[in-house]
């Protein structure tokens, strides 16, 4: 049988790139000057040698795939999401749709252990794969902080990481299934267009997101508007992109990067993210060494709260550009900063 390919939605161009790849074995002070050269290109890059043990990851994928194969009546117990909890189809509260299911958890270990308990019937099994995942991403995510805190040649180099380390961190994992389409071969070209997102246009709120995927793929990531760049898929690697607070606490020198989902029509693919978040009641703000990346010594974005951003979050859609909303000079540039 012979399976369409995916074509660009009207008026999207695709766009081959040669994307960072970011070797975590060479010397130490190459790898933060090329993690800052691509935050400031692209805000995405992807880690090789990052240390991760394939088991650790396995055991999680293992436990997601078993979720995901359960019937739709066992999985709606760990539903619905909002925003923890398991989701199908819909994403958000505003009408945003995908085609895509998966399964939302806060990272704090009692919250883990208590929803757990409506995913598996072997809830210890389950917790314990995803703390284990948790915790050696979380420690990669917080050595990449590290790492550009150097290149950035911020004097507090835990400025960053220390956020997402703090007890009260409000991180979060997601394992995201794409599966097949199941393509009428009667349906319009124009319907197929529309039924081949699995998951829309969105920047990720929080700091820094690693993301890990199965060899089908599907990730594309936009620099610029209506032109769309795939990500060929490594189950080696992690991809890396920064998030609105990192974009934030960079005063724009790092792009917060934009990116999608795209379903394939013969194979499933799963995704386990990893949302590096700070506490609730932090203050977002750049550290000093960052205005000097504006010309005008200005701070791009007034000072707030990770729980006043979740707010705005919420209250979007999923493709809205929520960082606007705190800008504090609307015609002021900055390095890298994305229009």
């Amino acid at each position: 049988m012979v399976v369409a390919s995916p074509k660009p939605l009207s008026s999207e161009k695709l766009r081959d790139v040669e994307l960072p790849i970011i070797d975590f074995s060479a010397e130490r002070s190459e790898v933060s000057k090329l993690i800052v050269k691509a935050c400031e290109d692209y805000g995405f890059f992807k880690v090789i040698n990052h240390g991760v043990p394939e088991d650790i990851i396995a055991n999680l994928e293992h436990e997601g795939l078993s979720f995901f194969a359960l019937p739709d009546s066992e999985k709606q117990r760990a539903g619905p999401a909002n925003p923890l909890g398991y989701g199908c189809k819909n994403i958000g509260l505003h009408g945003d749709k995908g085609e895509v299911e998966y399964l939302t958890l806060h990272t704090n270990p009692l919250s883990l252990a208590e929803t757990s308990r409506t995913i598996s019937n072997n809830p210890s099994k389950f917790s314990s794969a995803a703390s284990g995942y948790i915790e050696a991403v979380r420690g990669l995510a917080c050595e990449l902080l590290n790492l550009m805190a150097e290149g950035l040649l911020v004097p507090d180099t835990s400025v960053f990481s220390r956020l997402i380390r703090d007890v009260d961190s409000d991180s979060i994992l997601r394992l995201n299934h794409y599966p097949p389409l199941q393509l009428d071969w009667d349906t319009s070209p124009s319907s197929y267009d529309r039924i081949k997102v699995g998951f829309g246009e969105h920047s990720d709120p929080q700091i820094l997101t690693l993301l890990r995927s199965n060899d089908v793929s599907g990730l594309q990531i936009s620099i610029e508007d209506g032109v769309w760049i795939p990500v060929p898929p490594d189950p080696t690697a992690f991809c890396a992109n920064v998030g609105d607070m990192l974009q934030a606490m960079t005063n724009g020198r790092f792009v917060s990067v934009r990116h999608r989902a795209l379903t394939n029509s013969y194979k499933s693919r799963i995704s386990m993210a990893y949302f590096g978040g700070p506490p609730l009641q932090a203050w977002i703000t750049a550290p000093p060494e960052m205005l000097a990346s504006n010309a005008n010594r200005l701070s791009l974005y007034r000072p707030f709260t990770w729980a006043e951003y979740k707010k705005a979050v919420y209250s979007l859609r999923l493709g809205d550009r929520r960082l606007d909303l705190f800008r504090t000079c609307s015609d002021a540039a900055a390095p890298g900063l994305a229009s």
